[in-house]
């Protein structure tokens, strides 16, 4: 076996792949214990972090104030004479957007906004109230509606206790769909980042993290929609036809065809914030050096990702459990190929996650682990853990826990587990992922059902967005875009297509390479659909026995063929595996800097191992 640079660089690589965790700053900072933590982190095979500021904090330290900026100045300073990476957090808590209330106190007019309906007899005392008639309407039934744009009792997070806690501050959410209020919030928090610590941007600075913008913020009020003055224009530009008949749809949901009518509106106020809020930020990032990181509000919005520089979704609140349906069911279960799908398609380099969030006290290091694989598997290569803390005084222990860092159980061990998260994440970078398989999603739809089928049959595939298809090379020999070859394309339910993307889809029809697949109760349907797939795009591993639990990802980097496999259930794997390989197998540690070991194929995997095989050559496709 040559190649040993690519060995070495598994075994030592750059700290650019390094774990950068969330850093809860929630209590009085000060300036030697900031030092002291940085050197702790290092001394555990940490090498970068987000700078978060969390509920906790005095309140002679506010968000963006001239002592908040202080403390940050002397972390980052700190990183970059250590060496390592810094991520700044756009917000005071979240969800991002409203710098901590302070674009609603620059300007009333720019709190967040809802259409609502009201009582007709009320409308002129809400016009006094910062309140727009949209239209007044009848219901199908004959009901008289006045539709009204007005304030909604919303707000964020806040960086501050109410007393000691946990009661914290709640302050007011922005309106995200007002341009003019965003540009606010980009004043506030990116151009004041910029003066104060732009002479790292790009080096030690290495993005700004945006969080789950919502809408409607943390909304208090029920039976209201996301709205801003002036949306109607906005929906109606981006649906191509006039939604006010449509308007009753919103609340009734015995109006014809509701349910159609709620998801494009739905469709559209998501794309006015991909216009108002996602590419403002993109290009000031862009502009200014750094990556645009986090994620979005939703865990399949794989088309809110092309505007991030890191393609991000978060794993929390135990969204994703061991052993649980979770792991391959519902829409949380495709957050990790929604954002390796959409590097790969928006040629990025990287994609994130954040992940153990809120899974509690009785979170356990073997949990830790198996999250990390299942998103390694999937092919992420950022993870931003979340979090660690520094301080668990007081309310601050039961805020969001765990602590997955430094007040750990496992935290003496933790460089074990760190530097096998970056070897991962730099494997799965800069490498070509081999998969010729797609399913067909939405910008804000990813399909679930035939997506578990693929994994419980060793089947790797991406995520292909329909916007996608415009852009893509598609002939009789199936999908080519950036770098890709898919040699079948599954469709998975209902579809909005353009013509074009009608178009596509048809010629991947014509040709046989577009499969269709609906849920099935007998898994003999779900072999068979197997099999029809294998037909028209070969199989890259297989394993005999078949076993439901086996997860792999294949990847070609610097001429080796690695084979990423994990064993996502609580059975032992045993079988006999067909690579298709024509020269030696060896065995990868991943833990440890030891010489590779000749393997066999006869594949022994315990509940929630991981292995890496290698090789030099593979069969011609």
């Amino acid at each position: 076996m040559t190649y040993l640079p690519t060995i070495n660089e598994f075994h030592h690589p750059p700290r650019e792949f390094s774990l950068l965790p969330f850093w809860f700053w929630n209590d009085n900072l000060d300036e030697q214990e900031i030092l002291r933590q940085i050197a702790d982190f290092e001394a555990h095979g940490v090498y970068g972090f987000v700078i978060h500021p969390r509920v906790g904090l005095p309140r002679d330290i506010g968000w963006m104030s001239e002592r908040m900026l202080h403390f940050m100045r002397i972390a980052v300073e700190e990183a970059a004479r250590r060496g390592m990476y810094v991520v700044l957090y756009d917000e005071g808590m979240y969800p991002s957007g409203s710098s901590s209330g302070q674009v609603v106190a620059e300007n009333p007019n720019f709190a967040c906004r809802c259409l609502a309906l009201a009582d007709a007899a009320d409308v002129k005392v809400l016009l006094r109230k910062n309140t727009n008639l949209v239209t007044e309407i009848k219901s199908h039934r004959g009901q008289n509606l006045t539709i009204v744009d007005r304030p909604v009792a919303s707000s964020i997070r806040g960086l501050h206790y109410i007393d000691e806690g946990p009661q914290e501050d709640a302050p007011p959410a922005a309106d995200l769909l007002n341009p003019q209020a965003m540009d606010c919030f980009v004043r506030l928090v990116y151009e004041r980042y910029a003066e104060h610590l732009g002479q790292w941007f790009g080096s030690t600075i290495i993005g700004i993290f945006t969080d789950e913008p919502g809408l409607l913020g943390k909304c208090e009020e029920k039976n209201v929609w996301p709205g801003t003055t002036g949306i109607l224009d906005h929906v109606n530009r981006i649906l191509g036809y006039d939604f006010t008949p449509h308007l009753p749809a919103l609340w009734f949901a015995d109006e014809p065809d509701a349910e159609h009518y709620r998801a494009d509106y739905k469709r559209a106020v998501k794309k006015r914030l991909e216009e108002t809020y996602y590419a403002k930020l993109s290009n000031w990032c862009a502009a200014h050096s750094v990556a645009l990181m986090g994620h979005p509000s939703d865990p399949d919005e794989i088309g809110m990702e092309k505007y991030f520089s890191v393609p991000g979704q978060d794993i929390v609140w135990r969204y994703i459990e061991p052993d649980k349906p979770s792991a391959l069911e519902g829409a949380q279960s495709t957050q990790a190929k929604c954002t390796s799908s959409a590097a790969i398609h928006h040629g990025r380099r990287r994609n994130s996650n954040e992940c153990f969030g809120a899974y509690g006290h009785d979170f356990t290091e073997q949990e830790m682990w198996w999250l990390a694989n299942w998103l390694f598997v999937r092919g992420v290569n950022m993870l931003f853990p979340h979090a660690f803390y520094y301080s668990i005084r007081g309310a601050r222990f039961d805020e969001r826990p765990p602590d997955v860092g430094p007040n750990s159980a496992w935290w003496n061990d933790y460089e074990k587990f760190a530097t096998y998260c970056q070897r991962l994440c730099w494997l799965n970078t800069d490498s070509e992922h081999i998969c010729n398989v797609a399913i067909l999603g939405e910008a804000d739809r990813l399909p679930w059902r035939a997506a578990k089928v693929l994994f419980q049959n060793q089947r790797d595939f991406n995520y292909l967005e329909t916007r996608d298809l415009t852009t893509a090379e598609v002939n009789d020999k199936g999908i080519f875009l950036r770098g890709m070859h898919y040699e079948a394309l599954i469709l998975d339910g209902s579809y909005k297509l353009s013509a074009d993307e009608e178009k596509a889809v048809d010629k991947l029809k014509n040709t046989g390479r577009a499969l269709i697949y609906s849920v099935k109760e007998d898994s003999a349907q779900d072999i068979s659909f197997i099999e029809k797939l294998s037909h028209i795009a070969p199989r890259d591993i297989s394993i005999s026995p078949h076993h439901l639990d086996l997860r792999y990802r294949h990847i070609r980097k610097n001429e080796l063929h690695f084979f990423l496999l994990f064993n996502e259930g609580p059975g032992n794997i045993e079988g006999k595996l067909d690579l298709g390989v024509t020269g030696d197998v060896f065995c990868f540690d991943a833990f440890e800097a030891k010489p590779m070991q000749k393997a066999t194929l006869d594949l022994k995997l315990k509940a929630y191992q991981t292995t890496i095989l290698v090789t030099q050559h593979r069969e011609p496709a």
